[in-house]
């Protein structure tokens, strides 16, 4: 054999060599990269999410998602279950006599993910931020009543109203905007409305890795101040479409399905049918309404309104359209919210005659041979809007409309979409419109708030009721006072009036559903509707 020859097949099995060891290499990496994707080791928590997470920016809105931004950035105060208001990055705090002075006892100790120490002044630092963009977070009472920010020593912040405000204690526990930012998270301008330069929070969670639209990974903050998470990591990942995101569940790829909405109710069930699966769903989170407009003729009659509660078997329609998994609600405001335990309302309980009678005394009357009353040449229609991407007030809303047929009415029913679902309810361009509350932190006050101010569609709500004016008094009263037993008994009479005169009537209590691998414990559903339930919660190995 010549050395041409020779050279030449030494010349190819070292070139063999060299890219079987890149190849070699490059699967190493990949698979390096994938086990840092999935942590390398069991203890991380894997869950699915509809969209991206946003910027991890404290201080503003859309599209950065509330748990995750409740997961690296944290309160002053938090709120518990049944409404108790406890210590957080304040470790205690004394509200003046007037009600309008706020003096807050930071915790002392407490850094930044950077190291950085939290003291007043970093406190001061983003109430400021926030003030200067008072008009993005006016939506929230207390903002626009503060009259003062004022650092008294390293671990003291002073908080100054205008006028007495009692629910600035609980709207302290929102997720947003009022969370602190480290300082070398803050732009130069200092105008956080614009971007962060950086996520540095004091909570129990880091963001260690992102991908825009693909996933996050969180690890836990080995120096956090309270209850160091059980797991290591939590990975996010981004599956916008809900049959993904299960089946993704069912081949293992994801730990848990957390939330509302994230999967169908009859999803919901049938993957717990299998028994293979830990299920859980909340305590009520939210009311589910019809919201009628008085200023409608038809309408602004309390009898209509009253034989149209009575005319619909509410709790067929809530287990049937829910599958039992929401209960039927008596009251527009849950019972585990502040201040609504106490409220004697008059249970309506579906009576087809009773709401035949009613209509009858209306002077809406069901000519012989005719399917719809009438009045004065008038027929008795009614329009009812509902969130066409929503199934479940989808499905309400057509058994309503057959339900209501069967007393006389005739029920038009109309799918929009959401954004104009929302104007059409604040311009008053709505018969009946389905609404649901916000919820804990926010109410009972931000449902009264809502219902008393100009722009939400409540206020023609209530439009007919003899003692509208007298309501609206007591509504802008209640968040003045300062003595505990007058606000009890503030709330119960005008939640009562509210519901009893029959513009809101109340339809099912919403509840969150997760649904997790056997190998997950510790689960719970925090208190506040949007806080992360992620800290407590274990993978066994």
């Amino acid at each position: 054999m010549s050395k041409g020859k020779i050279s030449l097949k030494i010349k190819l099995a070292f070139m063999f060599i060299l890219i079987l060891s890149t190849l070699l290499v490059g699967c190493s990496n990949a698979n390096n990269e994938e086990s840092t994707s999935k942590g390398n080791h069991d203890n991380m928590l894997t869950i699915a999410w509809p969209r991206d997470v946003g910027e991890m920016n404290p201080h503003v809105y859309n599209p950065s998602q509330l748990f995750a931004q409740s997961m690296v950035y944290e309160p002053l105060v938090s709120y518990q279950a049944g409404g108790k208001i406890k210590p957080n990055l304040a470790k205690s705090w004394e509200i003046s006599e007037d009600g309008k002075v706020y003096t807050f006892h930071l915790r002392e100790g407490v850094i930044f993910s950077d190291g950085t120490d939290f003291n007043a002044e970093i406190v001061k630092k983003n109430f400021d931020t926030i003030l200067n963009n008072k008009e993005l977070h006016s939506w929230l009472g207390f903002i626009t009543k503060i009259a003062q920010t004022e650092v008294v020593d390293k671990n003291t912040f002073k908080l100054t109203l205008t006028e007495p405000y009692y629910p600035t204690i609980q709207e302290l526990a929102v997720v947003r905007p009022v969370r602190f930012l480290g300082e070398a998270g803050f732009p130069k301008d200092g105008d956080t409305s614009k971007g962060i330069v950086k996520p540095v929070g004091t909570g129990p969670w880091i963001l260690e890795k992102y991908k825009a639209d693909e996933y996050a990974i969180y690890k836990r903050n080995e120096n956090y101040w309270g209850e160091i998470p059980k797991v290591e990591k939590i990975k996010v990942k981004v599956i916008p479409d809900a049959e993904t995101r299960v089946l993704a569940f069912e081949k293992g790829d994801l730990d848990m399905i957390y939330g509302e909405g994230v999967v169908s109710l009859d999803t919901f069930k049938q993957l717990k049918s299998t028994g293979k699966y830990e299920t859980r769903v909340s305590e009520p989170i939210a009311t589910r309404q019809l919201v009628m407009n008085t200023k409608t003729e038809q309408l602004s009659d309390e009898r209509v309104r009253q034989a149209l509660h009575y005319g619909f078997n509410k709790e067929a329609l809530v287990k049937g359209v829910t599958s039992g998994l929401e209960e039927k609600a008596d009251h527009i405001l849950p019972a585990n919210l502040p201040y609504t335990k106490d409220v004697d309302v008059k249970l309506v309980k579906y009576n087809v005659e009773k709401a035949k009678a009613l209509l009858d005394k209306a002077g809406w009357k069901l000519p012989k041979g005719k399917t719809v009353r009438e009045k004065d040449g008038k027929l008795l229609e009614i329009d009812l809007m509902y969130d066409s991407a929503e199934s479940i007030q989808k499905a309400m809303a057509e058994t309503l409309q057959s339900e209501w047929a069967a007393i006389g009415v005739k029920l038009n029913i109309e799918g929009v979409e959401l954004p104009d679902q929302v104007q059409r309810f604040k311009d008053n361009k709505f018969d009946i419109n389905f609404y649901s509350n916000f919820g804990a932190p926010y109410d009972p006050h931000t449902f009264l708030n809502i219902v008393s101010s100009k722009g939400y569609g409540f206020n023609e709500a209530i439009s007919a009721y003899p003692n509208k004016d007298e309501l609206i008094k007591q509504m802008a009263k209640v968040p003045q006072t300062t003595d505990e037993k007058e606000r009890q008994q503030l709330y119960s009479s005008i939640l009562k009036s509210i519901q009893d005169q029959g513009a809101i009537i109340p339809i099912s209590y919403m509840k969150k559903t997760a649904i997790y691998q056997k190998n997950v414990t510790n689960f719970n559903f925090p208190a506040n509707r949007d806080e992360n339930p992620f800290t407590g919660i274990s993978i066994k190995q």
